[in-house]
């Protein structure tokens, strides 16, 4: 129910044939929870220009913590009717109170005096701003102001000086609703977004509706975050660029990397690939405010470089990657990384490149997985998948002498194995999987391939089955 019907004398929980009854050309909605909280959060988005602590407070609340903030806007009574103005430029009548607890801003917000200015409660003065409302403004279930009521307690002045100990045991959580209120038992918020890092922002006294004005805000901001990295021994693992629009909309835009950066052309570059993909952020009349966010931060000290120009290409090749992270998805940007298995298709992993995942092997095994002088030589193209083959061989365990592979016959002229390798057993909940016999072979007409046997004959299965796995160069 809106202002106007509840000036008409209606009231909640009134039925529409009683309410039309009385006033006919009601007009009547059918209630959508859905689309009321979508709007709940672009209030909650549009009043992140004041904090970035925002907490919902359903159905029709919002709640700000705005310690350490007021005087950015010129005071608490200044901010509290920027908080009106902003929902009043959305088509929206708010209610707006501010206090030291949270509970004391509910209660005055919602049922202190209706309309006229914002109410400030001066701090400590949350006894006095209590004492004259209903004891519904403690967030009390209606069935618990009912029973109150029904003693004659219908006011907090009614129970603010009673004995703590029969209020108590006659009504479980009162003093706990009482006490938040006034301030002696500490109730935080829970913000929607988590409190970043490290932030800063830039009001603009005209409003900014080109992309390099943008963009070349989001540098100045980043200069600003960089030198309070520096400072720090640190680096920005993710960044969050939010534009906020003239009406209260706003637009955010994250951006992530595989190295800490504080480089503020990097940071500026990596937004601007981001807009350049179409990131849905139209201007309308222009972003009045600009913020970027260091979400996560890792440390990124001095690194000792060589004379070699290596140290400059590893920077350049991250940053490469964040580029086409931003522009593609970081899932789809990967990197081959040696896996500690001795099974071929699972000897490598293409894992996201962003990702720096630790290396599975040492170094020094890392290199020896690499380049094996010892070891069996591997082929250059694997496989996705093995495909099934049609092989004879003159001996049960011997190599093929001929096979078939994709309807093609093939001779071989050469060949050269059994390399041994047994799957993982402990891997599988069923049977162990059958061992493989790997052949390194060459056909008549000269292809290098590399088939393997699967099962042992007799032991394992009475007809193994053959299979391509890769191709030498």
């Amino acid at each position: 129910m809106n202002d106007v019907a509840a000036g008409l004398g209606l009231a909640v929980g009134a039925t529409i044939a009683d309410a039309r009854a009385r006033h006919p050309d009601l007009a009547v909605e059918p209630h959508d929870p859905a689309a009321d909280h979508a709007l709940l959060v672009a209030v909650a988005d549009a009043c992140d220009r004041f904090t970035p602590l925002v907490a919902l407070d359903p159905p029709d609340g919002v709640m700000l913590d705005i310690t350490g903030c007021a005087h950015l806007f010129g005071g608490e009574a200044a901010l509290a009717r920027g908080v009106a103005g902003l929902a009043a430029t959305r088509g929206l009548s708010a209610r707006v109170a501010l206090a030291d607890t949270p509970g004391c801003a509910f209660a005055v917000a919602r049922h202190g005096r209706a309309g006229g200015a914002p109410l400030v409660v001066p701090p400590g003065g949350q006894r006095e701003a209590l004492l004259r409302l209903p004891l519904a403004a403690l967030r009390l279930a209606p069935e618990r102001v009912a029973a109150l009521a029904a003693v004659g307690l219908t006011h907090v002045a009614d129970v603010i000086d009673l004995p703590r100990a029969s209020v108590a045991a006659r009504f479980d959580g009162l003093l706990d609703r009482l006490d938040a209120a006034l301030g002696h038992l500490h109730t935080p918020i829970t913000p929607r977004r988590p409190m970043p890092d490290l932030m800063t922002e830039q009001s603009l006294a005209e409003p900014v509706m080109l992309e390099r004005d943008v963009l070349s805000t989001i540098e100045r901001l980043a200069g600003r975050l960089a030198r309070v990295l520096e400072n720090r021994g640190e680096g920005a693992r993710k960044l969050e660029a939010a534009l906020f629009r003239t009406d209260g909309r706003v637009f955010r835009i994250a951006v992530g990397t595989g190295a800490p950066v504080r480089d503020p052309e990097r940071i500026a570059r990596l937004f601007a690939d981001r807009l350049a993909v179409g990131e849905p952020c139209d201007p309308g009349f222009g972003y009045d405010l600009v913020r970027l966010s260091a979400l996560a931060t890792e440390p990124a000290g001095p690194v000792q470089t060589g004379l070699d120009a290596n140290a400059a290409d590893t920077v350049a090749l991250d940053h490469l990657i964040d580029r086409l992270g931003v522009r593609f998805g970081a899932r789809r940007v990967t990197r081959q990384v040696p896996q500690d298995t001795h099974v071929p298709e699972s000897c490598c992993a293409a894992l996201p490149a962003q990702a720096r995942p630790r290396p599975v092997l040492p170094a020094a095994a890392e290199a020896e997985f690499l380049v094996d002088g010892l070891g069996p030589e591997r082929p250059l193209r694997l496989l996705e998948r093995p495909e099934p083959v049609e092989a004879v061989a003159e001996v049960p365990d011997g190599p093929p002498v001929r096979f078939r592979w994709r309807r093609v016959l093939h001779e071989v002229a050469a060949a050269e194995g059994p390399e041994r390798l047994a799957l993982p057993w402990w891997c599988t909940a069923d049977a162990p999987p059958p061992t493989r016999d790997y052949f390194r072979v060459e056909t008549r007409l000269g292809v290098r391939l590399w088939l393997f046997r699967e099962g042992l004959y007799g032991r394992e299965t009475p007809r193994p089955r053959w299979f391509l796995h890769g191709l030498f160069g």
